[in-house]
């Protein structure tokens, strides 16, 4: 990728890991089994684009524009999405592998994690608020001091969440999901 500005192109089996793709904009975009794992993404500013079969696994967000990005069957593994930029921040996140992420202190209401993996996800100070969770495994998740009010939890799996550290109200949540809010009071379920 050697220019600066990419509007409505399609992008297959690139393999960028470790490139510097700094400072370019893509609207419209689509990226279908690239490889950008620990490319330099810092300043990039992706505009209704679409990351399908991708790994993004340890990419720099410095100040990245995800504007409208959506990511289908994706590695996004330790990313700190809390180094990104903030202006119009709106993700979505279908089949996607998620794990040791980082979103702590970002906007992020009505965004939809759809059959994801989420293993020890930071989501302190974070607003989820009318988020989805379906279908998604929430393992070692960290939530504290977050906005999850009207967020869906109903089909999300291994919560653990502490309502009074956290804003629920209008959250929606399972029977079966019911000891993941009440773990800290340690008290028997039967």
């Amino acid at each position: 990728m050697t220019g600066f500005y990419y509007e409505d192109e399609t992008f297959q089996d690139l393999l960028l890991n470790g490139e510097d793709l700094s400072k370019k904009e893509f609207v419209e975009c689509t990226f279908k089994q690239c490889d950008f794992s620990e490319a330099n993404l810092s300043g990039a500013d992706f505009v209704d684009c679409f990351f399908e079969g991708c790994n993004l696994s340890m990419v720099i967000l410095e100040g990245t524009g995800l504007k409208n990005v959506s990511f289908e069957s994706c590695r996004l593994m330790g990313i700190d999405f809390q180094t990104c930029n903030d202006f119009l921040l709106k993700l979505k996140f279908e089949e996607c592998q998620l794990d040791f992420a980082n979103f702590q202190q970002k906007k992020l209401p009505k965004t939809r994690f759809i059959d994801c993996r989420m293993e020890a996800v930071e989501f302190q100070e974070t607003d989820l608020s009318e988020a989805v969770f379906e279908r998604s495994l929430l393992i070692s998740a960290h939530f504290h001091r977050s906005n999850l009010e009207a967020a869906d939890f109903r089909a999300a799996l291994g919560y653990r969440i502490d309502p009074t550290q956290n804003r629920i109200k209008g959250a929606k949540f399972s029977l079966d999901g019911i000891a993941g809010l009440l773990e800290q009071f340690q008290i028997e379920l039967s």
